[in-house]
């Protein structure tokens, strides 16, 4: 007699047995086209199924700056990338929690890059590759002495019907044989679900997932499961459709599945500035692991930053854990200095400006207490003082705070607004306004005038 009900050890109640999926075959790709019309914005549909919060013992950060990071730039080079890595691993604490980074293994450059970070001699982030589901692909990294591999499992109808010209279940036979062959050679198989918020999930995702899951358990390997946000149309509210819910995906992986939370991974994209709050959800309920790239480098709109999620980590656990946030902004500058790329001024934690303000009033209140403006203690956390910008609208204020930011100025030294030198600075800055000046004022043009005014 078939069993229905089952006592669930960690929760402690009788529960329904999961109901085994089985993969639906279908003549016509699903394209869900009430949720994803195409020539209109992307719906948000609810059907108001709330799941509670279900956030692992552990919970950690994995790289992809130099893979899906170098797919939107110029490419590092070997010396280049041997340097994040580095700071990955300073980034990442003794602890590990930027557990893991991945490569393209492709070129020479990218092995070459492969040998000398595994030369580094650190646990921490283990080196990986990523390869399509081919087994020409395969054969690149087998040898190369990594542990793990990703490989690409495109999951969604519109990859499956229109990208690989495949039936689900060709799709699925082949996956599952090249799976089988990574297994086989003691490879870990990290198993990225292509554009899985556009996939059928019960119809193929979970049938398919289910099946990697037996290959590794047979095998006393743990297979990794990606749910790849290929678009960014993943949602963290709760209540929302499949497959749009990020908390419906994490969870039904867990529920519908062998899954663990250690063996699942969210990886998301930004296409609509989305790509944090995802990731936050994804580990919120159960996926142990969130995949992201330096200063969301990635395709399109990017990937979701990981110096973002160091900070999210924190704001979820109420520390860093070892984590050392100040290296952000020596990557940062090394970003900016050695590589050439640009960041935002605007962008949180990295941007040149993203903690200076330039309205008159907030430089009032950071005259009086910075903590009144600033969103926390940036010079001991990051490194990085509050700043202002000095502009038409500074005011007196403004421009003492300037002062005594820029010179160092301790509490004991510090001048007020009401110092006959701001009242001389200020004067030189408006008749600058007034003249028809349209851009902020450099510190350099206010030291240079300060030397002037000490000369008189």
């Amino acid at each position: 007699m078939k069993k229905y009900l089952t006592f669930n050890e960690v929760r402690n109640v009788l529960e329904e047995e999961p109901y085994k999926y089985e993969l639906r075959d279908v003549a016509e790709p699903n394209l869900f086209r009430e949720i994803y019309p195409y020539a209109e914005v992307p719906r948000i549909p609810f059907n108001h199924r709330y799941i509670g919060i279900d956030m692992p013992d552990e919970i950690w950060i994995t790289d992809t700056t130099f893979r899906d990071g170098q797919q939107s730039r110029t490419p590092y080079t070997a010396r280049q990338m041997v340097r994040i890595f580095n700071f990955l691993h300073e980034l990442g604490g003794p602890k590990g929690l930027v557990r893991q980074t991945e490569f393209f293994a492709y070129s020479k450059k990218d092995q070459e890059a492969i040998y000398k970070c595994m030369e580094q001699g650190v646990e921490f982030p283990e080196v990986t590759t990523w390869i399509r589901a081919t087994k020409k692909d395969f054969e690149l990294v087998r040898n190369l002495g990594v542990r793990e591999t990703g490989i690409l499992v495109s999951c969604s109808d519109y990859h499956i019907f229109k990208k690989l010209n495949m039936t689900r279940r060709q799709a699925f036979d082949h996956y599952v044989s090249v799976v089988a062959e990574v297994i086989e050679t003691g490879l870990v198989p990290r198993c990225h679900f292509e554009d899985i918020t556009r996939a059928d999930f019960y119809g193929f995702v979970i049938p398919l997932v289910s099946r990697l899951l037996e290959l590794g358990e047979q095998a006393g390997m743990k297979v990794k499961i990606r749910l790849c946000d290929t678009l960014g149309m993943g949602v963290p509210y709760p209540g929302v459709v499949m497959p749009r819910s990020v908390p419906g995906l994490i969870t039904g992986m867990k529920h519908f599945s062998s899954a663990e939370s250690e063996q699942l991974e969210w990886h998301g994209h930004n296409d609509f500035s989305k790509a944090v709050v995802n990731a936050s959800a994804a580990w919120l309920y159960g996926a142990s692991s969130v995949n992201c790239s330096l200063l969301g480098i990635g395709e399109r709109t990017g990937n979701v930053p990981l110096e973002a999620m160091v900070f999210e980590y924190a704001s979820l656990r109420g520390t860093f854990d070892g984590m050392a946030p100040q290296v952000v902004t020596e990557i940062a500058r090394y970003y900016e200095t050695e590589i050439g790329h640009e960041i935002p001024r605007m962008t949180p934690f990295v941007g040149a400006q993203f903690n200076e303000t330039r309205a008159g009033i907030h430089a009032d209140g950071l005259l009086k207490d910075e903590e009144i403006y600033n969103i926390f203690d940036t010079k001991t956390l990051l490194g990085r003082p509050v700043s202002v910008a000095i502009t038409e609208t500074s005011g007196l204020s403004g421009l003492a705070y300037w002062f005594n930011s820029y010179y160092n100025r301790t509490e004991s030294d510090k001048i007020s607004k009401a110092d006959p030198l701001i009242a001389y600075l200020k004067e030189w800055v408006d008749s600058e306004y007034a003249g028809g000046r349209q851009t902020s004022i450099s510190s350099a043009e206010l030291d240079a005038l300060m030397q002037k005014f000490k000369e008189n």
